[in-house]
Formats: C-alpha cells, sequence, structure tokens
C-alpha cells in the first residue's frame, strides 16, 4: 500500500466524521489512519516531509484543508473539525468537485488546456503544496549532492583528508590531528574521543575518481593502527568492494565504511562544503488572531 495523496483522504476524512461529533484534528488524524491505512508499513508511516512532519499526516492536514474550503467540514472552535451537512450528502468526491465547490481557482495555470499542461496540471493537482515543495527541495537537494561528489574527487587528496577531519569534528568527534603525508603509514588522521586522549579514532580518506577500495586497503589499515586502537573509519568517494566490505565486518576492530553516497549525505548535513543560499518561510493563518474580536 502507498501512502495516499492528499486527496485520497477526503472520503476517509468525511466517513471518520460522518456520526456528526465534533472531534479534535488530532483524533481524526489517528482515526483515518487506523480505519482506512493500517497496511502502511511502519517506515511508511514515520515518512517525513521536508518540514519535519510525518507525511501521512501531512497529506490528511491538507484533505481536511481542501474539505474546509470546499465547505464539506467545518472549524467549530480551534482545533477541533465537524463535517457539514454538504459534507454528509458526498459519496464520492474527487478533486475537481472541491475546485468547484471553492476558491482553489487560484491554482490554475492560464495555459492549462493544451494537452501537455493538462498532463502536467493534473500531476500538480494530486499533490499537496507540501508534496510540491519537498519535490523542489528533493530535486535541488540530489543536484548540490551529485556537484559534491564530483568536486570531492577532483580535488587535492592531502584536503581531501582534512575534509574528513572537518566533517568528523563537526559531527561531534572531538579534536583531531593530522598526520605526516610522508609517514603517515595509511593513516590519515586521528581523533581524540576524550580531552587526554585516551580513546583514538583512526582515520584513513581514500580519494578515487571511479576505483573501488579493496580488501588489501582495509587490511593495510586495519595493520597501520598497530595496536594503538581498536576503531577506525575508512571513508572513500568510490565505493568497497564485497572483499573489503567483508574484511571490515569480520576485523577485530570496530571499521565504520563510508562510501561517496554516505559521504555527501553526511557532508549535506552538516553544512561542510556548501552554504545555504537562500532561505524561505512559509506563513498559515493566524486562527488566534481572530479569535479576538
Amino acid at each position: 500500500m502507498e501512502i495516499p495523496k492528499f486527496h485520497e483522504t477526503f472520503i476517509p476524512i468525511l466517513n471518520t466524521l460522518y456520526n456528526g461529533d465534533t472531534i479534535h484534528t488530532r483524533d481524526l488524524y489517528q482515526k483515518v489512519i487506523e480505519n482506512y491505512y493500517q497496511d502502511l508499513t511502519q517506515d511508511q508511516l514515520k515518512e517525513k516531509t521536508k518540514t519535519g512532519d510525518l507525511l501521512i499526516k501531512n497529506r490528511i492536514a491538507w484533505g481536511k484543508s481542501y474539505l474546509k474550503k470546499g465547505g464539506f467540514l467545518e472549524y467549530p472552535r480551534k482545533g477541533f473539525v465537524k463535517i457539514t451537512e454538504k459534507g454528509l450528502q458526498q459519496k464520492k468526491l474527487s478533486l475537481k468537485d472541491i475546485e468547484n465547490n471553492s476558491l482553489l481557482e487560484f491554482y490554475q495555470d492560464e495555459n492549462s488546456k493544451t494537452p501537455k499542461a493538462n498532463s502536467s496540471m493534473k500531476e500538480l493537482q494530486t499533490s499537496s503544496p507540501q508534496d510540491l515543495i519537498d519535490e523542489g527541495f528533493n530535486r535541488i537537494e540530489a543536484d548540490v549532492k551529485n556537484d559534491l561528489l564530483q568536486k570531492l574527487k577532483s580535488i587535492d587528496p592531502y584536503f581531501f583528508e582534512k575534509v574528513i577531519l572537518k566533517l568528523l569534528n563537526k559531527m561531534g568527534y572531538g579534536e583531531f590531528i593530522e598526520t605526516s603525508k610522508s609517514s603517515d603509514g595509511g593513516i590519515g588522521g586521528i581523533i581524540n574521543e576524550d580531552k587526554l586522549g585516551l580513546d583514538k579514532i583512526y582515520i584513513q580518506a581514500k580519494r578515487f575518481a571511479e576505483n573501488k577500495v579493496r580488501e588489501i586497503d582495509i587490511r593495510n589499515f586495519i595493520g597501520a593502527m598497530s595496536g594503538d586502537t581498536n576503531k577506525g573509519v575508512f571513508v572513500t568517494t568510490s565505493q568497497f568492494d564485497k572483499a573489503a566490505e567483508k574484511k571490515a565486518n569480520d576485523a577485530h576492530h570496530k571499521i565504520i565504511l563510508i562510501d561517496g553516497f554516505k559521504l555527501v549525505e553526511l557532508m549535506y548535513e552538516f553544512n561542510i562544503g556548501i552554504q545555504i543560499e537562500t532561505s524561505y518561510d512559509i506563513k498559515q493563518l493566524d486562527e488566534e488572531f481572530f479569535e479576538e474580536q
């Protein structure tokens, strides 16, 4: 079962309110999920929007909002919802029906009458505003991560090691020490987990454009740790072959492998090598403001 589009929640919402009770919005979300979307997996139920809301609840919330605009629901008091007489008469309800009964025409494009535009408009109409925001952010994020990975593959190998150390430091892994370029024995840097340096994490960073990290690279890394620590992080801009992954998993040491895809995920999360270009504010109606009259 897929997470429903916002317009697919119209009838489940109306059916949940069909007895005419006034219920809290929080209870509405829970009842709709329990009665109609119990087949969603736990991962689906935990999926979030870019703004941090649970996606399933966000979809129901937008469904509720559109039903309110169409006159099928009402908000008798803050935080509560109730079906209207108009809503009680609905057995089927499409997005087009909502548009014909509300002031949502401003979502339409003046040029949407051509076949190609109609196809694009249909896709837009079945996406909530939050879905459209998330889709835009996802596209931008994917492009930035791809550019970031390509940049990492082209920079100086020693600077790449510094990038990794800065990332781990930003993640909260303490002060780091760069090792000598000529005699590092396969170690790119050392992170002290505590101020006295009693617990160390050894770092190896391999900047590969195409080649995968092999088993011998992991073996050399383990050997270079020389009994000084049992914790290591091996980072690459490419990938690890199966033998390398097995060697790391079977080792007595605790070795974390970070490939190029995971690396850019972390750099994106902790703002290493990227910067915020623009911020947007999402505004909504302040119901409390109008309750003061």
